[in-house]
């Protein structure tokens, strides 16, 4: 049982998770630590946290596990806060979309990764953000990737691995840089992909027709790029070496494809669509199974 959960940044993720650890009995209380006000006066109002500070010493110097829920880009500035108050009792985790940059965080703040420090990764996320959009299930059922390093603490690493899967996730262990790697193919290069196709149509002089006949299919595709701009501003600065990449492959597929449509070259052009549909179904099998 936890005795004090502190959760710094108390939005969908940090919300989510001081909902579920409440409704799954795992902690005793929850402050959170929020920089806006009336974030946290609303999380107060909603009992999603007991206690709410803008200060992070007051919030995770009385806690035993604390999470860091902020957007990555200001993981550095919590760490050099901590420093201070960094406790060996206690057992910190983060929830941030990448790893390498947060180990880098860690590194420039204390001038190594603390051992009690266990980086993590909830594969889960809606299209509204703020604490007003946090659900206890959200977990639920959703993967969380665990990226420990050699010195990790093994009975932290047990804590946060334990803490996950009672909030109804699936653990999975993963080398930090393996994971930036992965996210960025899976996940980030989607929302960049979402984001820059609605800009382009967007523009068009034409866009109240656009999106006014727009049908399933682009609303669908284009879902995530309603998340929260500012975060995935700071998603892919911060991956920025393996998304770059994967935006110039793809562009050369697209170019690929035009040419194929260009010049008439059906044939080509239906096995590359066969392709694609079979290493679609491959994944929903796989993801199903």
């Amino acid at each position: 049982m936890i005795e004090r959960l502190c959760v710094i940044g108390v939005g969908l993720i940090g919300g989510s998770i001081a909902q579920a650890a409440r409704e799954k009995g795992l902690c005793r209380s929850i402050i959170g630590v929020d920089s806006n006000r009336q974030n946290l006066q609303q999380a107060k109002a909603l009992e999603v946290i007991d206690q709410a500070t803008n200060d992070i010493g007051k919030g995770a110097g009385t806690a035993d596990f604390i999470v860091v829920a902020t957007p990555v880009g200001a993981v550095g500035g919590v760490f050099s806060a901590l420093r201070s108050y960094w406790s060996d009792d206690a057992v910190y985790t983060d929830v941030c979309s990448t790893k390498r940059s947060v180990l880098e965080a860690a590194q420039a703040a204390f001038g190594f990764v603390p051992d009690n420090f266990v980086p993590a990764h909830p594969i889960a996320g809606a299209e509204r953000s703020g604490v007003g959009a946090s659900r206890p299930d959200l977990y639920s059922g959703k993967r969380v990737i665990v990226t420990p390093l050699p010195n990790t603490d093994r009975a932290a690493l047990a804590k946060v691995t334990a803490f996950w899967r009672g909030l109804g996730a699936e653990v999975s262990k993963m080398e930090a840089a393996h994971h930036d790697e992965v996210l960025a193919a899976t996940s980030h290069l989607p929302h960049v992909v979402a984001y820059a196709l609605v800009d382009m149509l967007g523009k068009k002089d034409e866009k109240r027709e656009i999106f006014q006949f727009a049908a399933g299919g682009f609303r669908d595709f284009t879902r995530i790029a309603s998340s929260d701009p500012r975060m995935w501003l700071d998603i892919c600065m911060a991956n920025r070496e393996e998304i770059v990449p994967l935006i110039k492959q793809l562009s050369v597929e697209l170019e690929v494809i035009a040419d194929m449509i260009d010049n008439n070259a059906t044939d080509e052009l239906l096995e590359t669509f066969r392709c694609a549909h079979s290493a679609r179904r491959r994944f929903i099998n796989h993801s199903l199974s």
